[in-house]
């Protein structure tokens, strides 16, 4: 295995399909920044980070071309999903410009579920047995990605393309209604309005109110906890007022979780339990309204379906083969 992973292949010398999708967002978003140019913070530094990205992509294609083996094609598709954490803070920058709608949705939430699930679950259950298991299902959000990507690399990598291509197009799907639907979540909403507010079922609209605010406060749990400080710290450095609605934590794990059955069912069944948790803390530690999580799942086919469509319709192709034995010798 560690040696098949340097076996030189035939491929395609052009983009991949994640690079080629990852390249349409990011000229897709500079249109807008410069749309919005007069009303955003830092719209050239915005434009200049995308450039950057653009080159980036560009100059791994044309280094991959001169060694087209299985690790290299893996680097390249590990980076354009490590370039998320950069995207996501992005969705910021748009769509705090547009009015907050949390006051909609926490009303939302009030009218089904009678009050907010997002503070009846810490509150009820703040122990630590609870709070830990909960903490450490969301932090393996990312650990999880890299598992189920990584399988396929090991195991179904003509595949891997696919899978990629599935998973980068619909988090930018995600980020695309972010930037338009702005919905910051309980964990930065409830702070702003007053807690005073909440239990009363009183939601008032905050307007641009996150346009210069983004403090996020201690999230509920027990806060000696490893997993909870690993969160907390993950948070404070790259969370912001956004992204809430619908969850792409719980739309992104269930596509994982299509992909996981479809590849293997004892990699689902290991990851099972860790996606429950995940599913579940996303309400747990407030980041999500209930409503957010249920729309998260639901929306996770619809995607799982649409975007696997577009790859078989637009990009699909055997890039990823190994080179015959004759060609190696040549």
């Amino acid at each position: 295995m560690a040696l098949d992973i340097f076996k030189r292949i035939d491929t395609y010398k052009g983009l991949f399909a994640i690079e080629k999708i990852s390249l349409i967002y990011n000229l897709l978003t500079s249109v807008l920044i410069l749309v919005l140019y007069r009303e955003m913070d830092h719209p050239g530094q915005m434009l200049w980070g995308r450039l950057q990205i653009a080159g980036m992509t560009f100059l791994l294609m044309y280094l991959y071309r001169l060694a087209p083996c299985k690790l290299a094609a893996f680097v390249r598709v590990c980076i354009q999903m490590a370039l998320l954490s950069y995207w996501y803070p992005d969705t910021y920058e748009f769509n705090r410009l547009f009015p907050n709608l949390d006051h909609i949705f926490a009303s939302a939430e009030q009218w089904l579920f009678g009050g907010q699930p997002a503070v009846w679950f810490s509150q009820c259950f703040p122990e630590m047995w609870v709070s830990e298991p909960f903490n450490m299902g969301y932090f393996f959000y990312y650990p999880m990605m890299l598992i189920v990507v990584g399988w396929y690399f090991l195991y179904r990598f003509e595949l891997l393309e696919k899978i990629s291509f599935v998973i980068i197009t619909s988090f930018f799907i995600y980020y695309f209604i972010y930037i338009f639907v702005p919905v910051a979540g309980p964990q930065f909403y409830f702070p702003a309005i007053g807690i005073d507010n909440v239990e009363q079922g009183i939601f008032p609209a905050i307007g641009d109110y996150f346009k210069h605010n983004q403090e996020l406060l201690p999230g509920p749990g027990y806060e000696h906890g490893l997993f909870y400080n690993l969160v907390e710290t993950s948070q404070q450095v790259g969370e912001r007022p956004t992204a809430a609605f619908p969850s792409s934590h719980v739309g992104i794990s269930t596509i994982l979780m299509i992909m996981a059955w479809r590849g293997s069912r004892r990699l689902f069944a290991c990851l099972l339990p860790v996606y429950l948790l995940l599913c579940g803390a996303t309400v747990y530690i407030q980041a999500h309204y209930a409503i957010d999580a249920i729309a998260g799942f639901l929306t996770a086919f619809v995607l799982y379906w649409a975007v696997t469509w577009m790859f078989k319709r637009w990009f699909a192709r055997p890039i990823f083969n190994a080179r015959p034995a004759d060609s190696v010798a040549r």
